[in-house]
């Protein structure tokens, strides 16, 4: 496996300069940015995988997602209680969000203006306006909220309770939780299938994924992993992701240090690929070639070649990388 690193500040400058380009250019840049939780950093890379750009953002940036018009990024910091907006151009802050109580990650509804916010200490999911600056509404949950997923149509948003076992349905219209789905130990994050008729929910100290009817909210399936050379204990999933066919799954396994290639129609898994060091964060690009896989503990991202379901390469980041984003949608 091929590990990328530092460039020279003379490459490292034209670099930038041609990638990060004027703001007229900002959409569909081929950009990767991630975000470093401990090191309280973005960063950037280019199309061709090399980092051409730190920058220091607020205290412990983790979930992170575009704007509606794709020209910013939305940043949830939690321990700053801040949420800011990113000019994905220029890279610059252009809005700071103050007092959000330990942002952890989020959805957008389709409005563009409401993000839907898992906050961790204080036990519950929030909507706050970008446009006013105001928490609307507050949604009890349980301990240690984290992962969000919200429908296309933005009428369920689902909020994933760590400590709880527990997985909070929201109804939007009628503005409350309106079922609690029962999952194994420490569910974290939500993939739905493109026909949006199962949520699958990661449930990390359980070592499965959950799968639930989208109809019935009953649990209807359950996959586990058996990475090889790893203990039952060490299997830990945390982020998963699926094609828009709907064909094929990613699952990041934590601990294991792999991630698996799962067949949705058989929910049977057909591959491991050896990563970085626990496994978090994974984001596919948009022709679906290439997964992005945040390594936690190796500080880095690795990037799988997803036709021969290989790395092709490992890059340096900042401290415990969390979330990732492609500029290429």
């Amino acid at each position: 496996m091929i590990v990328l690193r530092s460039l020279g500040f003379t490459a490292l400058l034209a670099t930038m300069l041609v990638s990060l380009g004027a703001p007229a250019e900002a959409k569909n840049t081929g950009l990767i940015f991630v975000t470093n939780e401990k090191s309280s950093t973005l960063t950037v890379l280019n199309a061709t995988n090399e980092v051409v750009k730190s920058v220091k953002t607020c205290a412990r940036p983790r979930g992170m997602r575009p704007t509606a018009d794709q020209s910013g990024l939305i940043i949830a910091c939690g321990d700053d209680n801040t949420i800011g907006i990113y000019d994905i151009a220029t890279l610059k802050l252009i809005k700071r969000y103050r007092d959000v109580a330990d942002p952890e990650t989020f959805a957008l509804h389709p409005d563009g203006k409401h993000l839907y916010v898992s906050n961790e200490d204080d036990s519950e999911a929030t909507v706050f306006d970008l446009e006013t600056g105001e928490t609307t509404a507050h949604f009890p949950t349980g301990a240690e909220p984290e992962g969000v997923a919200m429908t296309r149509d933005g009428k369920l948003v689902f909020v994933a309770s760590e400590a709880a076992n527990l997985v909070h349905v929201i109804d939007v219209a009628k503005g409350e939780v309106v079922k609690n789905l029962l999952t194994d130990t420490r569910p974290r994050r939500f993939a739905l299938t493109p026909d949006e008729k199962e949520l699958w929910v990661s449930a990390e100290i359980g070592g499965v994924v959950d799968i639930f009817d989208m109809t019935t909210f009953e649990q209807k399936g359950r996959i586990e992993f058996s990475p090889p050379n790893m203990r039952r204990e060490q299997v830990t999933p945390v982020d998963l992701v699926m094609t828009r066919d709907g064909k094929r799954a990613y699952v990041s396994l934590g601990r294991a240090n792999h991630v698996a290639v799962i067949d949705a129609a058989t929910r049977t898994v057909v591959d491991y690929i050896l990563v970085g060091q626990r496994p978090w964060g994974l984001q596919l690009n948009h022709d679906e070639s290439r997964l992005y896989v945040a390594n936690g503990l190796s500080d880095d991202i690795t990037i799988i070649d997803t036709a021969a379901q290989k790395p092709i390469v490992s890059v340096p980041v900042g401290e415990v990388p969390y979330g990732i984003y492609i500029d290429d949608h």
